[in-house]
């Protein structure tokens, strides 16, 4: 079966191409990728960039971050709650604490644990475009990029109005186990937008509702999010957001099945980020950034009922301050910038400690020749545990033809261990480490990129070799999970993906999205195999499709997920949404997981059966 997935995509994307092989118009979205200092269209990266639209994710069967980052390609959601709960990301077979997320440039780091790092107040109406960078991005985005980096990008509004929308839904089924009440799920979300021309600010609050898919799996929901961007004239413009989020949910199976059946979970975060840009001349601009975030973790083992015994509270704060410039040059671009980030943590398990880090970034991106685009850059590093490190990277392109491109890069990266990895003391479950040196990163990739009119098309093999990875592992079932430098991971992969468009007429169309990713991870050394708890549940076969229809304003989308992991067994998850806008008005249907596949993710519990939802949308803006 395996080699049909090579076989089945290679004559897809053959047909896709001899469907458009009389077109000549070149017609590309000219999406600026932005890097905090130098801006490029994707059409002239030499990384490999994938761009998730809010065209896209308008179409789509999912209303939070976590669910439409399920239909990325390369990018592995393990989720534990359901319908944007907590969920671990990680790119290209890398581990949950090596993707770092950044929103409008700045970076959200959770230095206690990775699990929390997408516990984020955003409504998918405010997002822009999701910018996933893969491979090793240190001399882009500094520490934690370790196999890449996801950049949320948001919206600036243009009009004044509002938005008002909520939605219900269930699987029809009775919780047998305790209440029997059949499970449910609801929510609501207002907002208002100011648009004008100097000016534009937007706020959204939220609740959000379910007792959960099976027993104590349950959630509570709420979120605030402000925006506000000035325009103090043609050459300085001041960015500033602020959000908040309580999630509480039941933990039932999360982190030590089956003994924490009745475990709770209370995460609160706290984030705000002010920065501005300013043109000093027509070609020198500077981009200051200051963010804080503080996250509030109580997690409850017997519940709430009793909160004397196994309860762990995490208070963790970071303050980071950032200055970015870039300078057009008659040949190149030079981009510069340094950062400061104090990282603190008071807790019951893993005690207090604090600790900082100071980046420098020094970038160059110049054509040699006419159709040769060169970026090469460094990131020097000082970490007030891990001293001294620098991580410097390269990338290129050749254009061939005005369709064809090939790209190549060779890049380095880091991952500082977090808090729970050196200190955690949660006997008899899991203990830390405090002896854990820093993971490190070397990547080679070797790729070409395809555009057609109507036909958009994206192949990459990659090298990676991760020194001193780091997993949670045992050698038996009797003795804690502890962390430690395993080894040096070595991973082969491939991905690819392409788009296709239809004009089926003026009113009509058709779009289609494939993407395959394959891995291949292997350590380098043998060595007795212990058990581990996440490198064994990466992906290994990745297949993510869906294909929309568009009449007028009635779409349908259908969303097909393949994923098969290093061991357990493979599945497919399909989804779709109907949706038609009246006016101002937007109904729309979910269904997801039609066929009630059974499947997990991580752990051993299992992920909800098929759910249905309705729901109501009115936006005047």
């Amino acid at each position: 079966m395996k080699k049909n997935y090579f076989i089945i995509l290679t004559l897809i994307f053959a047909n896709m191409y001899s469907q458009t092989k009389k077109d000549t118009i070149i017609e590309i979205d000219e999406v600026i990728i932005h890097e905090n200092r130098l801006s490029t269209p994707i059409s002239k990266q030499n990384r490999n960039v994938y761009v998730i639209n809010s065209e896209t994710i308008k179409k789509l069967p999912g209303r939070t971050i976590q669910e439409v980052l399920q239909y990325a390609n390369g990018v592995d959601i393990r989720q534990r709650g359901p319908f944007g709960g907590q969920a671990d990301i990680s790119i290209d077979g890398g581990s949950f604490e090596q993707t770092v997320v950044l929103l409008n440039g700045a970076k959200i780091i959770d230095s206690q644990t990775a699990h929390n790092m997408l516990n984020l107040p955003l409504p998918v109406e405010v997002i822009e475009r999701i910018e996933i960078l893969r491979g090793p991005a240190a001399r882009i985005f500094g520490i934690n990029s370790l196999t890449g980096a996801i950049n949320i990008i948001t919206k600036k509004p243009t009009k004044s109005g509002f938005l008002v929308s909520s939605y219900a839904g269930s699987n029809f089924e009775k919780d047998t186990q305790y209440t029997g009440d059949t499970f449910y799920g609801g929510g609501i979300q207002a907002g208002a937008v100011l648009g004008k021309e100097k000016q534009q600010h937007s706020i959204f609050a939220s609740h959000d509702k379910s007792n959960g898919y099976r027993y104590n799996t349950g959630f509570e929901n709420n979120k605030i999010l402000y925006q506000g961007n000035v325009q103090i004239n043609d050459f300085n413009e001041i960015l500033g957001s602020f959000g908040y989020v309580n999630n509480g949910f039941g933990a039932n199976g999360f982190y030590a099945a089956p003994g924490d059946r009745n475990s709770t979970e209370v995460v609160q975060t706290t984030f705000a980020t002010i920065q501005s840009k300013h043109a000093i001349t027509d070609k020198w601009k500077i981009m200051p950034r200051v963010s804080y975030r503080y996250n509030y973790d109580d997690y409850r083992y017997l519940g709430n009922n009793n909160l004397n015994t196994g309860r762990s509270q995490h208070y963790t704060n970071s303050i980071a301050a950032e200055l970015n410039s870039s300078i057009k040059t008659e040949k190149g671009e030079i981009g510069f910038g340094a950062e400061f980030r104090n990282e603190n943590i008071n807790s019951s398990n893993i005690g207090e400690h604090d600790r900082e880090n100071v980046g420098i970034y020094a970038e160059y991106r110049t054509y040699l020749f006419e159709k040769l685009n060169v970026n090469l850059g460094t990131y020097l590093n000082y970490n007030s545990d891990y001293k001294w490190q620098i991580y410097p990277g390269i990338d290129a392109s050749y254009e061939l033809t005005n369709e064809l491109k090939v790209i190549g890069n060779i890049g380095t990266s880091q991952r500082i261990p977090s808090f729970t990895d050196l200190y955690l003391n949660q006997r008899p479950g899991n203990i830390g480490n405090p002896d854990l040196e820093s993971e490190n990163a070397l990547q080679s990739e070797l790729g070409f990129k395809f555009n057609r009119k109507a036909l958009n098309l994206n192949v990459n093999y990659f090298y990676r070799e991760i020194s001193h990875y780091i997993d949670w592992t045992r050698m038996v079932t009797t003795m804690p999970w502890q962390s430690q430098n395993y080894g040096d991971l070595i991973t082969n992969g491939i991905n690819m993906r392409g788009n296709y468009k239809i004009d089926l007429s003026k009113a009509s169309k058709l779009n289609f999205n494939l993407g395959y990713s394959y891995l291949d991870s292997k350590f380098k050394d043998t060595r007795p195999e212990p058990f581990s708890k996440y490198l064994i549940s990466s992906l290994k076969h990745q297949i993510t499709n869906t294909i929309d229809f568009q009449h007028e304003n009635f779409t349908v989308l259908v969303a097909t997920r393949f994923n098969e992991r290093v061991t357990g067994a493979s599945y497919w998850i399909n989804d779709f949404r109907v949706s038609q806008s009246i006016k101002k008005f937007t109904v729309f249907i979910d269904a997801q997981n039609i066929f009630n596949t059974t499947y997990y993710e991580v752990g051993a519990f299992p992920l909800p059966g098929r759910w249905f939802s309705a729901g109501l949308k009115f936006v005047s803006f």
